[in-house]
């Protein structure tokens, strides 16, 4: 019967780990150059996949519309755009998908992880296809933010 109970003790506390270990939820994004907090971003996961829409604008006109995005996302509002699509669990990171630069209208090849197992602050790389790459760190939005 202990034993029982231990394994099961185990299973629930590694069930919530994996579950802690997503990237799905709110995030404030930091802009790397300023250091300012920007915008509000959900990740949710669909069919297997990630996907992060602006939810909110932190600094500038909420009514703000993607005037340097290409194809359908050209003119669109901010609030409600994905910015990133497609990614894939690959062991401990997330990868394989694109990451939109409202501000240039540029998408990246888009890598995010957690750095040494803290949830609460999410990686962001947008790579370039010559090599070269940005990295932010976003943080997990608290329930009074």
């Amino acid at each position: 019967m202990k034993c029982f109970l231990v394994a099961t003790l185990c299973l629930i506390s590694m069930s919530y780990l994996a579950a802690q270990s997503s990237p799905a939820g709110l995030w404030k994004t930091i802009d790397d150059v300023t250091g300012e907090a920007k915008s509000h971003v959900e990740i949710y996961a669909s069919n297997g996949k990630y996907y992060g829409k602006v939810v909110r604008l932190l600094q500038s006109d909420p009514d703000k519309l993607c005037t340097e995005c290409p194809g359908n996302k050209k003119n669109q509002p901010l609030v409600g755009l994905l910015v990133i699509e497609n990614l894939e669990p690959v062991k401990d990171y997330w990868s394989n998908g694109t990451i939109l630069d409202p501000e240039n209208g540029n998408e990246y090849r888009c890598v995010v992880w957690f750095e040494d197992g803290n949830d609460q602050e999410l990686k962001v790389r947008g790579k370039h296809w010559t090599g070269l790459f940005r990295t932010q760190t976003w943080y997990r939005v608290k329930e009074n933010e």
